[in-house]
């Protein structure tokens, strides 16, 4: 018996697992897919917002700015990389100049700190690579940058350190309400939690009707991107957004906390839950909209791109509530859904102590987590002293971004295990660079095969059917 269930793996899930597991709770978090983060939260804009777009009064605006103020510790303490690189929402003409103001004010509203309004020269001052055409910008230096994957998976590894459970591949099949709990089947696997908190992104609203909640309903929003090499990391130094439409906050540029450049999203709204295809109507919209914003951008730099589904629902705010005796909902989390992830976190482990569950503080509850990236940071005597105490670390398997085999190995050895390349590339960046993969996947290959103690055929890029090697093309000798 568990003390709470949460239904999905996602940087909300994972935050709220984390956020519970300071108590003496016992605390199981299920996840259909292979591994952490494989809904919106490796498909994202990483994007710390800082909180002058959602309505004054809303769940959204209100767990925007507090995630916001709190998310430069989180990462800290779970050893992510955060950048406070600001942001800057851009205006063409009057009606841009006229959203510009009431964002402002918006954003006053809401709490927001040390907004300005920057007219064009004060706009091409701090970022020159900005189109001549620019007339005014919104400038919120409390915006800032994060890795969403790198965030959700180092949350749930410090969950599952301090006692948290993970089953993965566990879909979800029905909730039944027994006497003092839930029974929570999967095809293969039944578990049973005095509390369920239903995290579960785009099927948030299938679990809810689970338990008899039909009060909402989720639809997917895609949202394309197309990423840049890393020589292209500079062409910008702050997150930069167009004016806003209904449809969220258009077409941004931005780097990354990895020295990349992200451009995108597209947002169209959709019906099918599962289809992430990349379309060149949406390429054709983020390199137009792009350029007309950064005209320096080089998209022949470009060295992938990807798809990601928005939990978007029909009652335009977060949908936070307990519609059922112990069951909390945790749905309809898009944008700015990632900053307000901690603050979420914090609300649910409320919302529980008033639905009757006891929160006793652990003795022994370490909040801290060891950075993946540690070893990239070290100095060079730092890491000759690391190989000689493992000479692993010395041999490089990634050339693109310089990924060692010791990375590698701990990686896998460290909660939540990878199971499969992609966990291995969102972990350590190896298969992310130019090549993606073309080099080095042979070698993770047989790193996760012996790691995992099975067959080099069994390797798959992402669970499920997606082999990478189908059979041998010459048998051993």
């Amino acid at each position: 018996m568990y003390d709470v269930a949460v239904i999905g793996a996602g940087v909300t899930g994972g935050l709220i697992a984390r956020t519970l597991s300071a108590y003496d709770l016992k605390i199981v978090i299920l996840e259909k897919e292979n591994d952490v983060a494989m809904g919106a939260t490796k498909a994202n804009s990483a994007i710390v917002h800082a909180g002058f777009d959602a309505k004054e009064g809303s769940n959204k605006a209100k767990f925007n700015v507090l995630g916001s103020k709190m998310m430069a510790k989180v990462c800290a303490q779970l050893g992510v990389k955060y950048k406070n690189n600001g942001s800057l929402v851009i205006g063409f003409n009057e009606e841009d100049e006229k959203t510009v103001k009431e964002l402002y004010e918006r954003g006053i509203k809401n709490g927001v700190e040390r907004l300005e309004i920057l007219d064009k020269e004060g706009v091409k001052k701090i970022e020159p690579n900005i189109s001549d055409n620019v007339t005014c910008a919104l400038y919120a230096p409390t915006g800032a940058i994060v890795c969403p994957y790198e965030l959700t998976v180092a949350a749930i590894g410090n969950a599952m350190d301090n006692g948290a459970e993970l089953k993965r591949n566990f879909k979800v099949l029905s909730i039944t309400k027994k006497d003092d709990s839930y029974e929570i089947k999967s095809e293969n696997e039944k578990v049973f939690a005095k509390y369920v908190v239903n995290a579960a992104g785009l099927f948030a609203d299938e679990i809810a009707s689970m338990v008899g909640d039909n009060s909402f309903k989720i639809h997917p929003r895609r949202g394309e991107y197309i990423l840049l090499d890393k020589e292209c990391g500079s062409i910008v130094s702050h997150t930069i957004f167009r004016t806003p439409s209904k449809m969220g906050k258009g077409i941004l540029v931005s780097p990354t906390v990895d020295g990349n450049l992200l451009t995108g999203p597209t947002s169209v709204d959709m019906e099918d839950k599962n289809d992430n295809t990349t379309t060149s109507e949406g390429f054709s919209k983020i390199i137009k909209e792009t350029l007309e914003d950064v005209p320096s951008v080089p998209f022949n730099k470009s060295i992938t791109s990807f798809c990601g589904l928005r939990a978007a629902s029909d009652i335009g705010d977060f949908i936070i509530n307990s519609p059922k005796e112990n069951f909390i909902n945790v749905a309809g989390i898009e944008s700015p859904g990632l900053t307000s992830a901690p603050a979420i976190g914090l609300h649910i482990a409320d919302m529980l102590k008033e639905l009757g569950l006891t929160l006793n503080k652990k003795e022994n509850y370490n909040p801290e987590r060891k950075p993946m990236h540690y070893f990239k940071e070290a100095s060079i005597e730092e890491k000759n002293e690391i190989i000689k105490k493992d000479k692993s670390f010395g041999k490089i398997i990634c050339r693109c971004e310089t990924v060692t085999e010791g990375e590698i190995k701990e990686a896998i050895r460290t909660n939540p295990k990878p199971l499969d390349l992609d966990g291995v590339k969102r972990r350590t960046r190896a298969q992310m660079g130019r090549c993606q993969g073309g080099f080095c996947m042979p070698y993770i290959v047989e790193l996760l095969a012996k790691e995992l103690g099975i067959k080099y055929e069994e390797v798959t890029k992402m669970g499920g059917n997606s082999l990478v090697n189908v059979s041998k093309t010459k048998e051993d000798k």
